[in-house]
């Protein structure tokens, strides 16, 4: 199950000057822009905090902020979040003997069949998460 979240805030990394440039601006260290690295495409750009620890192997652990991407084509492989039976889930998208499968990490939970005429729906594919890790 996931909730969706609000987007950070974008950060300025870089603030512009005038006058003589300091000679040690070239040793400035940059800051990292979250966004402009995740996000590839903010108009179709969604996060997401993860319930469940069923893609704890594939590194999404409860609690994780997923970056989803709307305008991403799935592909075998990739996770994704889906829509079915009323809620969202995030299932890793599996090709297999000529079907396309949702699957978890757990091997004793059942995979799902993606089917064009059936009852889940690709919402979109996750590029990047954000966790917090214990102090």
């Amino acid at each position: 199950m996931l909730q969706p979240v609000s987007p950070p805030e974008p950060e300025v990394a870089e603030a512009r000057t005038t006058g003589f440039p300091s000679p040690a601006t070239d040793y400035r260290k940059r800051r990292l822009d979250i966004t402009a690295y995740l996000v590839r495409n903010p108009a179709a750009t969604f996060l997401f905090k993860a319930r469940g620890d069923a893609l704890a192997r594939s590194g999404i652990h409860d609690g994780d902020i997923l970056v989803v991407d709307k305008s991403v084509e799935p592909r075998p492989g990739q996770v994704v979040v889906v829509f079915g039976h009323g809620e969202r889930l995030v299932k890793r998208l599996v090709g297999r003997a000529g079907r396309l499968l949702l699957v978890s990490d757990d091997p004793l939970t059942p995979a799902l069949e993606l089917r064009p005429d059936g009852e889940f729906t690709v919402w979109g594919v996750v590029v990047g998460t954000f966790k917090r890790v214990p102090a």
